[in-house]
């Protein structure tokens, strides 16, 4: 058969694949036989974007790693295609040249031996086509990612709602465990968002492997992926490239039981996010659960952005910025929450401290702000250290409060006193204090009312032991 001319027929940029495949099933080498004429000016308008084929001329039958980055994804469409006689397509963004694929693979009924083959066409995109994301998509999928779509969208709870979408995505992928792992590579940080682990499955909790060391294995994900879309293991030469690419966290996981991984990054303009993947999933199912999940993780990643995005804002509005304590409107915005349960039946009680911090202007006046911002730090340290469990607010310019929820009062007299035995020198920190617990948490602002005279009370003490700090 004349491969050359078979492509050559083809209008869309396209060529022929081969795959040489072993006794038992295994594949080895994947060569590009032959390109027409669209396809071979694609490769050179690739090549002037990537380094990794700069200056390469098309040679028929190379090995296809000689023009492009080996993907064990394109592996696995071309085993499919040529050797299973599968039609497939497939839609993908390709982070790397920031643009989309369109792609068709058709299998050819000819042979040589144990080399088989198909054809591969792929068109061009700049921009996203909603409708060739979701075409080729089952109705199983398509009303995964729907129903996925409307939590996302509907809830008033993300955390719980994140729970549920990745145990509808575990069970989907007839996984023993799923996982969305969030990272901040500014803070070398990464924690679980959610994760799902079935009954069957005897693998662990991810909580169970991080720590301080876990984010070195973090930092190899995106060269194991390699600027393919995903990563996925589900046959021994997955594994053997898996091993070759990452052989600390290969041998870790098949430590922990892992059989087959399908790995995705989740990204918003270009921002790594964290990372999404199943292990021990149904590999019968290959295709459609890359497919699921390329789409799904669209998705999941701008609600995960949008989230973040949120809680920032959240936090300039009700955090102090220098003390990292809750703000003066996050104390207002608790007060009114509280007072409106007046009249109804509460088994909680509140305690209130003020804390006035002592000699803050004297430290601003004479040694600078910087000075007195420092003070105002260590201040809210203290009140940490002494109320760790507690809600800890900066009323005012050195004035804080704590709001204690069923505190016992013996409870809260003893923690006063630890205040007020912090040295009574200016160039510590020294409260004045004042307190006052009542068991009906609705009558907060009484409450607040009496520990504020107290407190002042404590302050005038200040001022007859120490006259010449006395404001001015």
């Amino acid at each position: 058969m004349d491969l050359q001319k078979f492509a050559d027929g083809f209008h869309t940029n396209t060529c022929i694949m081969s795959v040489e495949v072993f006794p038992g099933g295994s594949y080895g080498n994947i060569r590009i036989v032959a390109g027409n004429r669209a396809y071979l000016e694609s490769a050179s308008f690739v090549a002037e974007n990537s380094s990794v084929v700069e200056g390469k001329k098309f040679i028929p039958n190379l090995p296809y790693e000689n023009y492009i980055p080996r993907d064990l994804n394109f592996e696995d469409f071309c085993y499919r295609s040529a050797v299973l006689k599968q039609p497939l397509h497939s839609y993908i963004h390709v982070p790397h040249f920031n643009f989309w694929i369109n792609i068709f693979m058709l299998p050819l009924e000819y042979h040589e031996g144990n080399i088989y083959y198909c054809s591969y066409t792929q068109e061009f995109t700049q921009n996203a086509d909603a409708s060739l994301l979701t075409n080729n998509l089952s109705p199983e999928i398509s009303g995964a990612v729907l129903s996925t779509c409307i939590k996302l969208r509907s809830t008033d709870n993300f955390q719980k709602t994140m729970n549920e979408v990745i145990q509808d995505i575990n069970t989907l992928c007839g996984a023993g465990h799923c996982c969305i792992l969030l990272t901040d590579f500014s803070r070398r940080k990464c924690s679980v968002l959610c994760e799902a682990i079935s009954q069957s499955s005897n693998l662990k909790s991810m909580n169970t492997y991080l720590n301080d060391d876990f984010f070195k294995i973090v930092d190899t994900w995106d060269d194991t992926i390699d600027r393919s879309t995903c990563f996925i293991v589900n046959d021994e030469a997955g594994w053997n490239v898996f091993k070759e690419r990452n052989p600390i966290w290969h041998d870790s996981l098949k430590m922990a039981g892992a059989e087959s991984l399908v790995l995705f990054p989740l990204k918003d303009h270009g921002e790594t996010l964290g990372y999404i993947w199943a292990v021990n999933f149904d590999t019968s199912r290959t295709v459609q659960i890359k497919e699921m999940l390329e789409l799904t993780t669209c998705f999941l990643a701008s609600e995960i952005a949008n989230y973040q995005l949120f809680q920032r804002l959240k936090r300039l509005s009700s955090v102090d910025l220098l003390t990292g304590v809750y703000n003066r409107n996050a104390m207002n915005n608790r007060v009114d929450e509280l007072c409106a349960r007046a009249g109804e039946p509460s088994p909680d009680s509140v305690s209130i401290v003020f804390a006035d911090l002592n000699g803050l202007k004297q430290i601003n006046d004479n040694d600078g702000h910087s000075a007195g911002d420092k003070l105002l730090k260590d201040a809210s340290a203290v009140l940490r250290n002494v109320f760790p469990e507690y809600e800890i607010y900066r009323a005012g310019g050195d004035e804080f409060m704590i709001i204690a929820m069923n505190l016992p009062e013996t409870e809260l007299i003893r923690r006063a006193d630890m205040l007020k035995a912090y040295p009574d020198n200016p160039e510590h920190v020294s409260f004045a204090v004042g307190f006052c617990h009542d068991d009906d948490c609705s009558c907060i602002r009484r409450a607040m009312h009496l520990a504020d005279e107290r407190m002042y009370a404590d302050k005038e003490e200040y001022y007859r032991k120490h006259p010449e700090k006395r404001r001015k």
